[in-house]
């Protein structure tokens, strides 16, 4: 069977990832570290050829963060094909944007705990 989780190539980006993460994904995951929610998170985690911000293994939950660069041309067909990939793997995505993040946080929190809470 191939590996699809956290290949050995991708070990230097994960890492980097972690070591920079944006202030929006440093906000959630200071709300998604220690099963604070009940279930396990990692973040910066290779599935496949993409590396997703935040994942849940027990609930096949990837959390995504979006920040300016999603808005870019092009950039909304590659997060689809992306998303597409992740979900014939059997991964629920649920994308967030940084503004959500800082704005609504409330809600965002809600909506994770709705969906592990299924």
């Amino acid at each position: 069977m191939k590996k699809i989780f956290n290949k050995e190539g991708q070990k230097q980006r994960r890492r980097s990832l972690r070591s920079e993460p944006t202030k929006a994904e440093q906000v959630l995951w200071s709300h998604l570290r220690k099963s604070q929610l009940g279930f396990k998170f990692r973040r910066q985690t290779g599935i496949g050829g993409y590396i997703v911000d935040f994942y849940c293994p027990k609930k096949k939950l990837v959390i995504e963060v979006d920040g300016d660069s999603h808005f870019e041309s092009g950039q909304k067909e590659y997060d689809e094909k992306r998303s597409s990939y992740l979900e014939n793997l059997g991964l629920f995505v649920v994308r967030f944007t940084n503004f959500e993040v800082y704005d609504d946080l409330e809600n965002v929190l809600q909506r994770i705990k709705d969906y592990i809470n299924k």
